[in-house]
């Protein structure tokens, strides 16, 4: 699916077939990191002192990271406009194929800046349409046509939890905390946790959640569904990284046609039939794009006996 309220940014699929290894491409990736950013000039930039986002560009692969340690990494207005920004490059972008997203210092997120909402109420402008704006964490609104991988260490909670729930993957440390933290403020979840939290854990679990408020621990998640892999402390971005090399790998057209189907059938599809109809629509163009070339390289020996090449 295209961003929602961007519909004319919808990038151009190409068709990207892979033919190196796992371990192959991983190494290629990490020798070669290119400097990203639409705030200071496109790639090559380099890390700017004070930036609120730091995004770095890995061959097809980018890492956005939210750069205010000092706060647990909460966003204020500049953060979110600059995540959004961000986001949206990456989804109109081409040579892009997956996103990583995470936080420096050893938090995810801590959600929204409450600093800045107690000190500052009259500067917060929300947009009301969510189909025109973009959401109190910047993001939050978007439809994304290509996969999102987060990587959670620290807390990811309140808003934080919700910049999560955008992520199509979440690699969680060990030590994680997730939680609707906001709960004990009033607070309301306005960037999409009522609607993504129940349809990813179930009504029950995540009533549990948003009620409570209470703090949930990576094996919990893992347990849940909420936590896609847990991970070792201080390993999470290394493993969201291994895990978007792989992604990246596949043949993007049947990838995110699939992706597409999915997200369809959970969000937006009327009934049964009509999403077995957007399935069948959306892939049946793959067949000569991509799933000719994949059937050729298997009957002369790729890929058997259940082999990722």
């Amino acid at each position: 699916m295209a961003l929602k309220y961007f519909r004319t940014l919808r990038p151009i699929l190409r068709a990207t077939y892979h033919r190196k290894t796992f371990g192959q491409s991983i190494k290629a990736s990490l020798l070669t990191v290119k400097y990203y950013s639409t705030a200071t000039g496109g790639e090559d930039a380099g890390t700017v002192a004070g930036q609120t986002v730091v995004t770095e560009r890995r061959g097809s692969v980018v890492t956005v990271a939210i750069n205010r340690p000092e706060v647990r990494n909460a966003v204020n207005q500049e953060t979110a406009r600059r995540l959004l920004e961000e986001l949206e490059a990456f989804d109109s972008d081409p040579d892009l194929h997956v996103a990583v997203l995470h936080g420096k210092g050893g938090n995810f997120c801590a959600g929204y800046d409450l600093k800045e909402l107690a000190n500052h109420p009259a500067s917060l402008k929300l947009e009301q349409d969510v189909t025109k704006g973009p959401g109190p964490m910047g993001p939050s609104r978007l439809e994304l046509s290509k996969p999102l991988i987060a990587a959670v260490s620290g807390f990811a909670v309140a808003g934080g939890l919700e910049l999560a729930l955008l992520a199509d993957l979440r690699v969680v440390e060990e030590s994680a905390v997730m939680g609707v933290f906001c709960r004990r403020f009033g607070v309301p979840l306005i960037d999409g946790g009522t609607v993504r939290l129940p349809r990813l854990i179930g009504l029950s679990r995540a009533l549990d959640l948003i009620l409570t408020g209470r703090p949930i621990g990576a094996q919990e998640a893992l347990a849940y569904g909420l936590a896609n892999r847990v991970v070792p402390n201080g390993q999470a971005l290394q493993a969201a990284l291994q895990l978007a090399e792989q992604i990246r790998s596949f043949p993007q057209q049947c990838l995110r046609a699939d992706r597409s189907s999915a997200m369809y059938s959970c969000y937006d599809a009327p009934s049964f039939t009509q999403a077995m109809q957007y399935e069948i629509d959306h892939g049946i163009p793959v067949i000569q794009s991509e799933a000719v070339t994949g059937a050729t390289s298997f009957t002369t020996g790729a890929g058997k006996g259940g082999k990722f090449f």
